[in-house]
């Protein structure tokens, strides 16, 4: 009997986060509250990655392909996030990267703690 083959990875989208898994094992995660940016990357034949990354440059690839509408709504819940401009960079018939959104808010430093 045969049945479908393994997807090459599968995405969770939470209210706590997104978190991608991979056929080799390897996981992605990234909580909403730590996206600062969200990019569109576009090539001709290819899927549309959906790329969220912290203030550490690490993060979790999306593909649109393993997007939903829980997706979707959830990155309207980010600060300013302009779905619209999302749309447009997904559907560019140009390949490329596109920064589509970043925290209007800078990550706030640690403080300074004092130990005795």
């Amino acid at each position: 009997m045969h049945g479908n083959p393994m997807p090459d990875s599968y995405v969770y989208v939470t209210e706590e986060g997104v978190t991608r898994h991979y056929a080799d094992g390897s996981v992605e995660a990234l909580a909403w509250e730590d996206v600062v940016e969200v990019r569109v990357v576009t090539e001709s034949g290819e899927d549309v990655l959906f790329i969220l990354l912290d203030r550490d440059g690490e993060g979790c690839v999306v593909p649109r392909s393993a997007t939903d509408a829980t997706f979707l709504a959830r990155l309207r819940y980010l600060p300013d996030f302009d779905l619209d401009r999302l749309t447009l960079a997904a559907d560019s018939a140009h390949d490329g990267v596109v920064v589509v959104w970043r925290s209007p808010d800078p990550p706030s430093a640690l403080p300074d703690l004092e130990y005795d």
